[in-house]
């Protein structure tokens, strides 16, 4: 999978580390048939590191840790919830994912992804936590949207000033 493709040049960078977890994130929901974007700007002005849309039309959001400080040092991560029906942490094989079970990390209500650059493994499954139809229209149209004009403007980036990403 071409980096390039995941996430879009205008994005904010993933550190190395994180593109191989969001790697083997997106490999495994391919194998699922959820289908996902990088760095996928939020309404609220948050960016989910992956969101993706399951077989069926269910929208799924993965945050993306691969440092221990960084784990424990967000504090934004429960405004993701609002915007999914599934929400999963994206882990790197090498952190600890015990404090993910402590009752701050509402453990009740998300799932855990264990990945690498090659591969990844679910955990823990994430709850459905249902979105009202409504809000799921909007994420879904939302993401589509984002994801052909990601595509238009890959090929062709004459494209990219005609609209913005969002």
């Amino acid at each position: 999978m071409s980096d390039s493709i995941l996430v879009p040049p205008t994005a904010p960078s993933l550190s190395p580390d994180a593109l191989a977890v969001a790697r083997g994130v997106a490999r495994l929901f391919a194998r699922n048939d959820i289908w996902c974007l990088a760095e996928m700007p939020l309404r609220n002005g948050r960016r989910a590191d992956l969101m993706g849309i399951d077989g069926k039309g269910r929208v799924v959001i993965v945050e993306i840790k691969v440092s221990r400080a960084d784990l424990l040092g967000d504090s934004k991560w429960p405004e993701y919830l609002d915007h999914c029906d599934r929400f999963y942490w994206g882990l790197a094989p090498h952190l600890d994912r015990a404090v993910l079970n402590d009752a701050a990390f509402l453990p009740q209500a998300c799932g855990i992804i264990v990945a690498d650059g090659y591969d990844a493994e679910i955990v823990r499954p994430a709850p459905s936590l249902p979105l009202a139809a409504a809000r799921r229209k909007v994420e879904v149209e939302r993401l589509a949207r984002t994801a052909l004009r990601r595509q238009v403007v890959a090929a062709d980036p004459a494209c990219a000033t005609w609209g913005i990403d969002h």
